[in-house]
C-alpha cells in the first residue's frame, strides 16, 4: 500500500521506514511503577540492579554501621555471650551474628522489612542457627488486637499458615506509616527518578550506537539523458547490492566505485549529542538526598568545602546512629534467649563500634580538653585555698 503517490513528471520518489530503536529502557518493572502500587519488592531489587549508584549507597550504608560487642557485669558471662555471636551460624555459609545483621539491615534498607529466624537445635535448649528469611515466604498480619502482630508462612497454592513460635521471629519495620504493618523502602520515591535517569542513559547508548556504528545515506542522482534515466532503477540496485557487499565484509576493506552523479554522507554526522551532564547530575543528587550518603563516599566529585564535608559526615552519623537504634531490639532479642536457654541472668549493654577513626579523634581531643579544664580549675582552686590561709 502506497501512503505516498506522486506524480508521474517527478524525478525522484521519497518513502519512510522505521529504523529506529527501541527507545525505553530493559527494566520494564520501573517503567511500569506507579506510586499507588502496593508493596512491591521485585521493583526495589530491579532498583538495585538498574541504578548501581544506589546498590552502592546502601552497601556502603550497611559497611558503616559497623560491629559491636555485648558487655555484661559479669565478665565470664560476657565472655561466653561473644564467643556465642562470634561462633553462630548463619544462613547456609555464614559465621557470626554480625553477618546476620548486616544482612538484616541490608534487607531492612531494600524493602522496609527484614525477617529473621532463630533456630533452635531439636531439644530445644540451644540456639542452632540464625536465619535470614525471605519476605516472600512470609506474610504480616493484624490480629484482633492492632498491638498484636500474626506471623504466618506462605504455602503455594494453599492459605497461609500462622507458625507455632513467633517468639523466635525477628521482625523489623523501618518508618511504617499509621495503621501499616510493613515498613518503607529507604528507595520510597526514587523509582520515577530513577526511571528518568535510566532513559537518558538509554538515549545516550542509542546516540552512540547510532554514531559509532555509522550509517550511511547513498544517493544516485541519474542525468537528463533518457537513456539513463530508463535505466535508472536497475543502476539504484546495483548500487546498493554492491555498496552492502562492501560494508558487510568488515575484514577486507574494499573501495566502492560507482558511475555517474553519486552522492554518499554519513547519517546523523552533521547532529550534536545533547549534553546530559545537567540533567544526569540533577537526577542523582535527588537519589543521593534520598538515600542521605556524602556524595565523595560514592566516588562523586562534586564541589564541596572542609566544612560542609564535615557537616555530611555529621549527617551520615546521625542516620547510622539510628540504623543502630533499630537494630538494638533485634540484637536483645537473640541476647535475651540465648541467657535463657542457657541459664543466665544478667544485665548487658551493647556497644558498638565508632563509625570511623575521625570520631576516635574527636573523642580524644574532647577528653584532652576536659582533662586540661580540670587541671586549670584545680589549679585556681589550690591558688584560692593559699590565698585565703
Amino acid at each position: 500500500m502506497e501512503f505516498f503517490r506522486g506524480k508521474k513528471d517527478k524525478k525522484a520518489a521519497v518513502q519512510t521506514v522505521s529504523t529506529g530503536l527501541n527507545v525505553s529502557h530493559p527494566f520494564s518493572v520501573i517503567e511500569n511503577y506507579s506510586p499507588r502500587a502496593d508493596f512491591e519488592m521485585k521493583l526495589y531489587s530491579t532498583l538495585k540492579e538498574a541504578v548501581p549508584i544506589i546498590d552502592a549507597a546502601i552497601s556502603k550504608i550497611v559497611r558503616l554501621v559497623g560491629d559491636f560487642k555485648i558487655s555484661c557485669e559479669d565478665k565470664d558471662i560476657e565472655y561466653e555471650i561473644n564467643k556465642f555471636m562470634s561462633n553462630i551460624q548463619v544462613n547456609a555459609c555464614g559465621l557470626g551474628a554480625s553477618s546476620f545483621i548486616l544482612t538484616h539491615l541490608n534487607q531492612l534498607l531494600t524493602y522496609g522489612t527484614a525477617v529473621g529466624e532463630i533456630v533452635v537445635n531439636g531439644d530445644g535448649n540451644k540456639i542452632k542457627a540464625l536465619y535470614n528469611a525471605s519476605l516472600r515466604d512470609v506474610e504480616l498480619k493484624v490480629d484482633n488486637s492492632p498491638l498484636k502482630l500474626k506471623i504466618c508462612r506462605k504455602r503455594e497454592g494453599e492459605e497461609s499458615v500462622e507458625i507455632k513460635y513467633p517468639e523466635l521471629v525477628l521482625i523489623s519495620a523501618l518508618n511504617p506509616e499509621p495503621g501499616h504493618i510493613y515498613g518503607n523502602s529507604i528507595m520510597k520515591g526514587l523509582p520515577f527518578i530513577s526511571n528518568i535517569l535510566l532513559k537518558i542513559y538509554n538515549s545516550i547508548g542509542i546516540n552512540w550506537e547510532r554514531v559509532g556504528n555509522v550509517r550511511f545515506a547513498v544517493t544516485y542522482k541519474p542525468s537528463s539523458d533518457a537513456g539513463e534515466r530508463a535505466y535508472a532503477k536497475d543502476r539504484a540496485r546495483q548500487i546498493a547490492e554492491q555498496w552492502g557487499r562492501a560494508m558487510k565484509d568488515s575484514l577486507h576493506p574494499s573501495d566502492f566505485i560507482a558511475v555517474g552523479d553519486v552522492d554518499i554522507k554519513v547519517i546523523g554526522a552533521d547532529n550534536q549529542i545533547l549534553d546530559s551532564q545537567v540533567p544526569v547530575r540533577q537526577m542523582l543528587e535527588q537519589i543521593i538526598s534520598k538515600l542521605s550518603i556524602p556524595p565523595f563516599l560514592l566516588g562523586l566529585s562534586w564541589s564541596t568545602t572542609e566544612t560542609m564535608s564535615n557537616q555530611q559526615a555529621d549527617i551520615l552519623s546521625s542516620e547510622l546512629e539510628g540504623y543502630r537504634r533499630l537494630l538494638n531490639p533485634i540484637i536483645n532479642k537473640i541476647c535475651n534467649v540465648w541467657m535463657g536457654l542457657s541459664g543466665y541472668i544478667c544485665d548487658y549493654k551493647i556497644v558498638w563500634d565508632n563509625v570511623n577513626l575521625k570520631d576516635e579523634l574527636q573523642l580524644s581531643n574532647a577528653r584532652l580538653n576536659n582533662a586540661k579544664a580540670r587541671e586549670i580549675e584545680q589549679r585556681i582552686h589550690e591558688n584560692e585555698s593559699a590565698s585565703k590561709n
